[in-house]
């Protein structure tokens, strides 16, 4: 079964999993044989799902060994790290499928710096790279990584007449505002195509400043964990994507509920099913976010909008660093006890503001202690302070003070208070 990987049926998929991936068979062990629908399926927990994962060989959520396969990275850091596990088929599959749909956003003779982050089993990168030579267009790419030097960069840009710039939009900003502080102006770029996190309104005035012609467009939405989600495509507006068919089923659902949103403009949790993917099944998996429909029922590729990170989401991205809200409570468990706490995330001026609030009396010293501890998760949380880029702070409330959902009174581990409908909308992450 892992030896191509045309899309499979649902029946045949989920019989297949049932019968062969020890997590699956204990979730859907009251679920018939026959006679279910897709919304019977119990939605994965991700904390279960990913609770044994560390050692590969046993995990249980994997329907076979590993041989012929490659493994990637999707989050936490040295000792909590998540991987991603593809066939090689597999991984090819969703690096063409996605590569396909970059064709829409091209052009002939575009010229597309590659700078995503490669290295230390992240995806990114690479899957970019795979899927630009994939396009169904003539282009020429130059892989530079996100590691190279803003001269150097510029220089190349000038001297190839490099017309496209692919990355992520905490270093396309960075790069950007070295740019303005410059005074220099790149009129030749036309496109910026970013994924991995979120652009807002304040942030497309820096990149009109110094590149006066470019488009700043969402690449795609996809992670390494999920697989794909939702194309970005010439007719989507700031923040959609049409969802990947027929190798995805795109669900929105009703946080409180669990019942499936059909209506147009309600935001729910964004739900994915891959169909081609057997080795590492995703199968009704929340990939962390809200959205919404954006189209009436029964379109072809339904297009939807991005809202923001939902309040059990298991990792929030800020510019190019990342928080593991999972990481943070083993770190509040060994300073303060089992405590009361969550995060809420705002912007001003371009800038992300995160304040870690805790039902705690007053603690100067652990809060210095728990600012470290978040540094060392993610250096690049360091760098982004440093930029001015990223503030965080403690705060010390009671338990009262803590947001909780409307419908069910559940304590939100995130309150993603960012705006997601200004024009940049929301991008892959």
């Amino acid at each position: 079964m892992h030896d191509n990987c045309p899309p499979l049926e649902l029946t045949r998929l989920v019989n297949h999993v049932r019968a062969h991936s020890p997590y699956y068979a204990e979730l859907w062990r009251k679920v018939p044989q026959a006679g279910w629908t897709l919304a019977d399926l119990p939605l994965v927990d991700l904390r279960h799902y990913w609770a044994a994962g560390l050692d590969l060989d046993s995990w249980p959520v994997l329907t076979g060994p590993m041989s012929g396969a490659v493994v990637y990275k999707t989050g936490g850091t040295t000792g909590s790290a998540k991987h991603s596990v593809f066939t090689q088929a597999e991984w090819e599959q969703f690096v063409a499928t996605f590569g396909r749909s970059l064709s829409s956003l091209l052009a002939p003779g575009d010229r597309v710096a590659n700078l995503f982050f490669a290295g230390d089993l992240y995806a990114s990168f690479l899957f970019i790279q795979g899927a630009l030579a994939r396009a169904q267009v003539p282009i020429c790419v130059f892989p530079f990584t996100g590691a190279v030097e803003p001269q150097v960069l510029t220089e190349q840009i000038e001297l190839h007449q490099i017309n496209v710039l692919a990355g992520v939009p905490g270093k396309l900003l960075q790069y950007a505002s070295l740019l303005e502080q410059q005074g220099v102006r790149l009129p030749g770029v036309r496109m910026v195509l970013y994924g991995g996190e979120s652009l807002f309104v304040e942030q497309l005035q820096l990149f009109r400043a110094v590149l006066p012609n470019a488009r700043v467009v969402s690449i795609g939405c996809a992670s390494v964990d999920a697989g794909l989600i939702g194309a970005s495509t010439p007719d989507c507006l700031p923040g959609e994507h049409r969802a990947f068919e027929p190798e995805t089923l795109v669900e929105i659902v009703d946080e409180a509920s669990g019942l499936p949103i059909h209506e147009a403009h309600c935001a729910g949790l964004l739900v994915v099913t891959n169909l081609t993917r057997t080795l590492m099944p995703i199968i009704r998996y929340p990939v962390g976010d809200l959205a919404e429909w954006t189209e009436a029922p029964g379109r072809a590729g339904r297009k939807f909008r991005l809202m923001g990170r939902s309040s059990q989401g298991n990792r929030v991205r800020v510019g190019y660093a990342t928080l593991f809200p999972d990481d943070l409570a083993q770190v509040i468990l060994a300073r303060l006890g089992p405590r009361q706490w969550q995060l809420t995330i705002d912007q001003v001026n371009g800038v992300d503001h995160i304040v870690l609030r805790i039902a705690h009396d007053k603690d100067p010293a652990a809060a210095s202690a728990l600012l470290q501890a978040i540094g060392r998760k993610d250096p690049a949380v360091v760098e982004l302070m440093a930029e001015g880029a990223l503030r965080i702070a403690i705060e010390w409330c009671r338990p009262a003070q803590l947001a909780t959902h409307r419908r069910t009174g559940k304590l939100q581990r995130v309150v993603d208070r960012r705006d997601y409908c200004g024009p940049a909308g929301r991008l892959p992450r």
